[in-house]
């Protein structure tokens, strides 16, 4: 069975029609053409997914659709509108990345982490983004990344 639902996705009011069974990835990608949350593992453990909904990171493979009603979803295309934060920027100048494809879990975990602690330590960074699994960099680009945006 169908059911409409009613969000806002990157501050747009958007509505959907889904099964009780669809995936809030499923629908980002499949039916709104969202293409930053990947499906990495399908079961929550590699971040790959993660979006921000009411400013916290979850996994969007873990979430059903229909548990989205009314509520804000953000994904990296929300934050870069109007060109790199901050963040994206720290991740561009130290060249942080490889293949990329980890880079939209980690960016949008880091976004949390930075809006409840403006200036963590490496040790916190680390504990934030110990659920997203990156096999190219060995994380110190990153982390480095985290602290020089953390400065900004």
């Amino acid at each position: 069975m169908k059911k409409t639902i009613h969000f806002t996705l990157n501050g747009e009011d958007r509505s959907v029609d889904v099964a009780s069974t669809d995936t809030l990835l499923e629908v980002l990608r499949d039916k709104l053409g969202v293409k930053s949350p990947k499906c990495g593992c399908d079961r929550g453990d590699c971040g790959t997914c993660t979006i921000l909904l009411n400013g916290a990171s979850v996994r969007s493979c873990l979430i059903f659709a229909i548990e989205v009603e009314g509520q804000e979803v953000i994904t990296l295309e929300g934050l870069s509108q109007h060109g790199p934060t901050p963040l994206q920027q720290a991740f561009i100048d130290r060249s942080s990345f490889q293949c990329g494809f980890c880079a939209p879990g980690i960016i949008l975990t880091t976004t949390e982490l930075l809006a409840k602690n403006p200036h963590p330590t490496a040790q916190e960074i680390q504990e934030a983004i110990a659920g997203n699994l990156c096999r190219c960099t060995g994380y110190e680009p990153i982390i480095e990344a985290i602290l020089e945006a953390s400065t900004r």
